[in-house]
């Protein structure tokens, strides 16, 4: 019917990147199950997925009531050693049955939800994208929190970051177009200072895909996010060219080289990509940032240069 899901993006606590063996070992949450992990185009490792059974009543736009039954899938990720996410989605099916089945059912479907009652699958997508969280309904964001944290809380890290920030949440809904024929689309918004809501129709059913489109998107409206509040930060505040280039110094050390739009996404959802990144400008956003710092190191640098000698 559906697939929703939410990805929390934030800064690895740790004072240094994490070479990619290390992050593998923080990953490593599940005995026996296989950290996946790749060095290019850019060192990233992701943890084996987690199931977690959830029994609901399910947010609704138009405020009715339905219940879902089932297991989301989550997993935590690390991005160039310094980008820690949280990522949890799930399936929404109509149930076969009207009524609670045993677990084993369930269980043996891992990533569905099955709603008990009517459902509307654009009214339970307006409902999940809400700005405003529906009390005692489906909360994927407590479930991706809660893996960010147990990662967070790691001995591995020193608890020490580079520079403080905030996470960002990107809560997402994918319904399926009725015309398999029709380009998928997306509507991209900025809720607040740390929300961000996806809402995608699609023709295709890869939820594996749409999955990573949706973390790599949180990824980089993280990114730029950050180095616009580290940019105002060290810019706008008091002192010397050069005391404000050394405040920029994490930015230029932790953030710049991660920039790799769409890099890892199967081909099928690169023009969900283009499309949703070519309305907000993300990329024109960012190198117009990187460019405006690196001016900033130039004339810091010629300063320096022509400062006189003692």
């Amino acid at each position: 019917m559906l697939t929703l899901g939410e990805v929390h993006t934030g800064l690895l606590q740790n004072s240094s990147s994490l070479s990619l063996d290390h992050t593998a070992q923080l990953l490593d949450l599940l005995v026996g199950q296989r950290v996946r992990r790749s060095e290019r185009p850019i060192a990233y490792a992701v943890s084996p997925d987690q199931l977690t059974g959830i029994d609901c009543r399910l947010p609704a736009g138009s405020g009715s009531r339905s219940r879902g039954v089932g297991t989301v899938v989550s997993h935590a990720a690390v991005t160039g050693g310094h980008v820690l996410q949280g990522s949890v989605h799930t399936r929404v099916d109509r149930a076969a049955a009207n009524r609670r089945l045993i677990w084993s059912h369930y269980l043996s479907r891992p990533g569905r939800v099955e709603t008990i009652g009517k459902v509307d699958p654009r009214n339970l997508a307006r409902g999940f994208l809400g700005p405003v969280y529906q009390p005692q309904t489906l909360n994927l964001g407590a479930i991706s929190a809660r893996l960010m944290d147990a990662v967070q809380s790691s001995a591995r890290l020193d608890r020490r970051p580079p520079f403080r920030t905030k996470r960002t949440r990107l809560r997402w809904a994918v319904i399926p177009s009725a015309d398999p024929s029709a380009e998928a689309r997306g509507a991209f918004r900025v809720e607040s200072d740390t929300l961000r809501t996806l809402e995608l129709t699609a023709p295709y059913d890869d939820v594996l895909a749409l999955v990573e489109l949706c973390e790599d998107l949180a990824l980089h409206d993280w990114l730029l996010t950050t180095l616009l509040s580290l940019m105002e930060f060290s810019l706008t505040g008091p002192g010397t060219r050069a005391q404000k280039i050394d405040r920029l110094r994490p930015a230029i050390d932790c953030l710049l080289h991660l920039w790799m739009p769409a890099a890892r996404l199967d081909e099928s959802v690169l023009p969900v990509w283009r499309d949703l990144e070519h309305r907000p400008g993300f990329t024109r956003q960012w190198q117009t940032s990187v460019t405006r710092i690196r001016d900033q190191v130039t004339l810091s640098t010629i300063s320096l240069l022509e400062a006189p000698s003692r």
